[in-house]
């Protein structure tokens, strides 16, 4: 007597929903999987199997008019999202949304340059909430990875969350801020403007922004590359044989870290750098701005400041000294067995010992 109506209500609530009636899922079997997406949310998650599952709901006023296509391409299994229109319209985000992006007839784009999403031909699309007329709908994609998969994924403008995956994934976007976490294995992020965050990473790192602060809390790997166009770089907890930053405008802050071969740049920003363990190569350089090294007492290495313009701080560090002069110093530390370069054409040097 209970039972009954409890199923019927959930039914009527079934049907009633707009969003369930643009819902699909889609199985893509393979080591190798890419997905495309022009608009809207990507999640990127931990899956079970042996195949990759893709959650797609379709939303805006004209999603309907949207075409979900699968099969392999290009030596991999696909899923790519058509929008039938070169202008996406997406009022709901706020006018300033306005990007461009060549988009291949068959739904691809981005990820044959690894980065914003401009090469590999194609027609061009508009992603605004500036124009009263175009294709007003978006896709919202929720991809669950089993572990080992090597998996693309690319999106125009929206969001990217990945979270808790093993394999080799690689994410590339026009224009969306993109987060990740609990990530294990090779782990590619590119975004051509939008923050990047990382917490938790174990595995080789690369993450790219053309416009945007790049920030990495515990990473473990061989190789740990962070990158942004105009940023800033926040490093706290990474550790890998390979560390090396950069950023073209912006400040750089690494704490307790540590690597082999190190290399922090700026073109214009200050360098705060605390490493937790001796090195062979350390280099840091910025084009305007001060250097602020922490490192070991048991660090060993062949040193050379330099400043354009501002002053140098041993700061009680022991350095036989081969050369000294008020804008350049250079002698050995300790043992002597690393190489230790710092140069700004415009700012202090200052060395400090943990």
């Amino acid at each position: 007597m209970i039972v009954r109506p409890l199923v019927v209500l959930g039914a009527v609530a079934f049907l009633a929903n707009p969003v369930s009636a643009q819902s699909s899922r889609y199985v893509l079997k393979g080591d190798s999987v890419a997905v495309y997406n022009l608009v809207g949310e990507l999640h990127v998650e931990a899956g079970s199997g042996s195949d990759v599952v893709v959650q797609v709901d379709r939303g805006g006023d004209d999603s309907a008019k949207l075409e979900i296509q699968t099969g392999p391409l290009r030596g991999r299994e696909t899923l790519r999202i058509i929008y039938p229109d070169d202008v996406i319209v997406m009022p709901d985000w706020g006018r300033g949304w306005n990007t461009t992006l060549r988009v291949r007839d068959d739904g691809t784009f981005g990820d044959d340059g690894f980065g914003h999403g401009r090469s590999g031909g194609g027609h061009e699309v508009r992603i605004t909430g500036r124009s009263r007329s175009g294709l007003e709908a978006y896709a919202d994609l929720r991809v669950a990875v089993p572990k080992g998969k090597t998996i693309s994924v690319n999106l125009g403008v929206g969001k990217a969350f990945v979270s808790n995956v093993e394999g080799n994934i690689r994410v590339s976007v026009a224009s969306a801020d993109v987060a990740a976490d609990r990530t294990r294995g090779t782990l590619r992020i590119a975004t051509g403007s939008g923050n990047v965050d990382l917490r938790t990473a174990s595995g080789d790192v690369t993450l790219e922004t053309g416009s945007g602060d790049v920030t990495v809390a515990g990473a473990q790997g061989s190789t740990l590359k962070l990158s942004t166009g105009s940023g800033n770089v926040t490093v706290s907890d990474g550790k890998a044989d390979l560390l090396h930053v950069e950023t073209g405008s912006g400040s750089i802050d690494v704490t307790g870290s540590s690597g082999d071969d190190v290399s922090f740049n700026t073109g214009s920003g200050d360098v705060d750098v605390t490493l937790v363990a001796t090195f062979t190569s350390l280099r840091i350089e910025t084009g305007s701005g001060d250097v602020t090294l922490r490192v070991p007492p048991t660090v060993g290495a062949e040193v050379d400041l330099d400043t354009g313009s501002g002053d140098i701080d041993l700061g009680g560090l022991t350095l036989q000294v081969r050369r000294i002069e008020h804008d350049h110093v250079s002698g050995t530390l300790g043992n002597g067995k690393g190489r230790l370069s710092v140069e700004t054409g415009s700012g202090n040097v200052r060395l400090q010992k943990l």
